[in-house]
This record gives structure tokens, C-alpha cells and sequence, in this order.
């Protein structure tokens, strides 16, 4: 492996951490569990009593370093249609057009890039969408003003987890874990029930010794049955996990660089593996080619810096052998949310907009 630049954490807009908070910090991000007590199994795991996992992480999100205790469903397993959305808009001013395109409810995220398409968003639509996700599309290109619009749909995904690494180094990062096959993407089936129960767990968990009892209470079952419930989600897909979510920068990790490669089409289901299993990569996806594009494997890496950011990709380029990349890092976040799942401002979008 080629030498890899180390960072400090304290760089930039980062809060210091001690290595209990580092190690806490790791454990919610993939080991938050569905029982009834989830902090006192946290803290099991990680050396702490229940009450002082519970005062720090009360200490975290005060601090704006974790953003939010919540689950994470399936928005492909839930029947909504998503996709990543490249556009070119005015350079001078590209706050305007994404002040239009954040005010979809379904936009969860949204960048300026440095690349000629300087805007960069995800966007999902209901499954019951009457304008669905391409005329919702136009409707935003129009009203925001853009030159062009390059839609890249997942065509295979490869990985989707956010889990920052807060106690290892940029060796770390750059190193390969298990090699996993590509997600399943199609719509899984669900009921009444289920969302029931999404609306009443989505969005901001309280730190609490049982987390779970509002929103079981709110649907009306004891909470043993409510946490099977979730349970039962998660092994269909429509739960991903429940897990904090972190901000990037005051937890240390100030730079994201979106690598793009390109891949041979014989290659791809093999390199798209073993790019994602990079401990330092979030996000792995198949998206389509164009004539200016040749770009077939996009991988999202995260570091302490750009310099990290560049040793990940590096060392991919070394491990793959996949030379030819471009890697387009931020600038501004304009938005960054989680999705909130089968609410009234959907519809009440497209009524606004339908009707102009």
C-alpha cells in the first residue's frame, strides 16, 4: 500500500473527543440495539454504567457532534422511488437554486461540487407520487433555474452504511473488511401496521433507559411486541438499523470526496465489492454512463481531510488496480437530512406545485 498521510482530529471545526467518547461514539453508530434498554447494553459493550452512556451522549448531541439517535429505514425497500441528481446551475449564485430544491421533503441531501455540475442531490418520491420522480424533476429544474440535469439512478448498490471510524487511523480507513454481495433494491412488502409504526419511531429518539416505550405506547402495543415489530422489519428490509448519526465536521471528519471510476463492464460486480469494502467508504453505488460521464462506480469516502480523503481513494486505486477516477468534493452543504417517510408534505408539494 502506497504511504498514507495521518491526520489529527483537532483539525478544522473539530470538538475534541477523549477515547471514551471515541469508543462510545463508535459503538452507537453500528451496536445501538433493539431491546428494551438499549444504552445499558451500550454500555456493556463498552466498559460505561447505563446512566453515564446516557449523560454522554445527552453531552454529544449538545454539543452538535451527534445529530440525531434515530432509525434508519429502506427508502428503496419502502416503495419510493430515489436517485442521485447531478445539475449545472448559475455558479455565481448557486444558493438560489438549491434553496428551491431543498424545499422538496424528499431531498435529504445537497452539495455543491466542484465540477462543471456543481449541484449534487438526492431526491426521493412516494410510491404514490402523481408526478413521480422524472416530473418532479422537470418541475425542479425549471423552477431552480438549471442549464442541465444528469440523472444517476443506483443500477447496483454495493454499500450504504455511515458509520464514521472515531478511533482508527487513516491505515484504517483505506483497509479492506469483508467483501459482501451487492443489496437487494427491489420494493418489499408492507402494511398498515408497519407504517404506523414508522411514523410514530422516525425522526429524533429520546435518551432515555427505554427509548422504544413512547412510540410502542404510541402505536398502542406493549413494548416487548413493538420491539418483535422492528424486529421483524429489519429482517424484511424495511429497517436498516437504529444508529447516531453524527455531523461530520465537528466530529472530526471535515472532508468527503466522492471518487468516481471508471470500471470495464466485466469488472464492475467484482470491483464495485471490493471498493466497498473499504472501511473508509459509505456509500458504493453502479450508476449509468454517458458520452461525457464514463464514470460507472461512484464510491464516497470520509476523512479528517482532503489528504485522507485522497489516501482512501489512493489505495484503492492501488488495491483494484482501477486508475482512471475523478473525485468531487463539497464545498457547501446546503442540506442534510434523514427522510421522513409517508408524511403530509409530500403531497401537499405537488399540490402546490402542480397547481402553479
Amino acid at each position: 500500500m502506497a504511504s498514507l498521510k495521518l491526520r489529527s482530529r483537532t483539525d478544522g471545526a473539530a470538538i475534541p473527543l477523549d477515547d471514551a467518547d471515541r469508543r462510545l461514539l463508535n459503538l452507537m453508530q453500528g451496536s445501538f440495539p433493539i431491546v428494551p434498554r438499549p444504552y445499558a447494553r451500550v454500555a456493556e459493550l463498552g466498559g460505561f454504567t447505563e446512566e453515564e452512556t446516557m449523560t454522554r451522549v445527552r453531552h454529544l448531541l449538545e454539543q452538535r457532534i451527534v445529530r440525531q439517535v434515530t432509525p434508519i429505514f429502506d427508502t428503496r425497500a419502502l416503495g419510493y422511488s430515489s436517485m442521485l441528481v447531478a445539475a449545472k446551475v448559475d455558479p455565481e449564485h448557486p444558493h438560489r437554486a438549491a434553496q428551491v430544491i431543498n424545499a422538496h421533503p424528499g431531498v435529504s441531501h445537497n452539495y455543491l461540487r466542484n465540477h462543471e455540475l456543481n449541484l449534487w442531490f438526492t431526491i426521493a418520491t412516494e410510491p404514490d407520487s402523481r408526478l413521480g420522480l422524472e416530473g418532479t424533476l422537470e418541475v425542479l429544474a425549471r423552477e431552480a433555474g438549471a442549464e442541465s440535469v444528469r440523472q444517476l439512478p443506483t443500477l447496483k448498490l454495493f454499500k450504504i452504511r455511515m458509520d464514521l471510524e472515531m478511533e482508527g487511523d487513516t491505515q484504517t480507513l483505506a483497509q479492506a473488511a469483508e467483501v459482501k454481495e451487492p443489496v437487494e433494491l427491489d420494493p418489499q412488502p408492507y402494511d398498515e401496521l408497519d407504517i404506523t409504526v414508522i411514523r410514530a419511531l422516525q425522526g429524533d429518539m429520546p435518551v432515555l433507559p427505554e427509548p422504544y416505550a413512547e412510540a410502542a405506547a404510541a402505536v398502542g402495543m406493549p413494548q416487548e411486541r413493538f420491539l418483535d415489530h422492528l424486529a421483524g422489519m429489519q429482517e424484511r428490509g424495511l429497517l436498516r438499523r437504529v444508529a447516531a448519526i453524527l455531523y461530520h465536521r465537528r466530529a472530526g471528519f471535515s472532508a468527503n470526496g466522492m471518487g468516481v471510476w471508471q470500471v470495464p463492464d466485466e469488472q464492475i460486480l467484482d470491483i464495485g465489492r471490493r471498493m466497498a469494502a473499504v472501511r473508509g467508504i459509505s456509500h458504493c453505488y453502479q450508476r449509468p454512463t454517458y458520452a461525457d460521464w464514463p464514470y460507472s462506480v461512484f464510491t464516497m469516502a470520509h476523512g479528517r481531510s482532503k489528504e485522507e480523503c485522497d489516501a482512501i481513494l489512493d489505495a484503492i486505486a492501488e488495491q483494484t488496480g482501477i486508475t482512471e477516477r475523478a473525485t468531487l468534493y463539497s464545498s457547501t452543504e446546503f442540506k442534510k437530512i434523514r427522510l421522513l417517510y409517508f408524511t403530509d408534505e409530500f403531497t401537499a408539494w405537488e399540490r402546490e406545485h402542480t397547481a402553479a
